[in-house]
């Protein structure tokens, strides 16, 4: 066997080595995934309607995020969600697991939130309240705001 053969079935085997590698390569996939008692809440995620709880929607950076949910006959919860990259998201060990792990790597960062609901006034405390200030605005004094 010549030197020339063995070169050359060295290089094939290196380049289906390097295509086998590249083909196997992982990745992060990276989901939030909010719920919510009750479900059915509408989430916004940095001021972008997203969708109904339960829901699992892709992310690609770490950071703060704003989260708010809405839902009729609840109060609206709005907050300020810390989400810290993991240990295989730190540069150097992102470089290896975005571009070279063997498998994909799932990133699922789970939400839930308790819905509180709205307080009802009564019709009448409401009227009340109303012909109290109707009241104080024409004998020209000024009414403490309700808390």
């Amino acid at each position: 066997m010549s030197l020339k053969n063995t070169e050359n079935g060295f290089m094939v085997l290196l380049a289906v080595s390097a295509l086998t590698l590249v083909s196997l390569s992982g990745c992060v996939q990276r989901r939030f995934i909010v719920r919510s008692q009750p479900e059915g809440a509408l989430v916004t995620i940095d001021r972008k309607s997203i969708g109904l709880t339960p829901l699992s929607v892709p992310f690609t950076y770490n950071g703060t995020r704003e989260v708010q949910l809405e839902k009729d006959g609840y109060k609206t919860i709005k907050v300020q969600q810390r989400v810290k990259p993991r240990w295989y998201e730190t540069f150097p060990a992102s470089f290896v697991t975005e571009n070279f792990w063997p498998r994909e790597i799932r990133d699922e960062r789970v939400m839930e939130f308790q819905m509180e609901p709205k307080t009802q006034v009564q019709g009448n405390m409401l009227l009340d309240r109303a012909n109290d200030l109707r009241m104080n605005v024409q004998r020209g004094t000024i009414s403490n705001p309700v808390r």
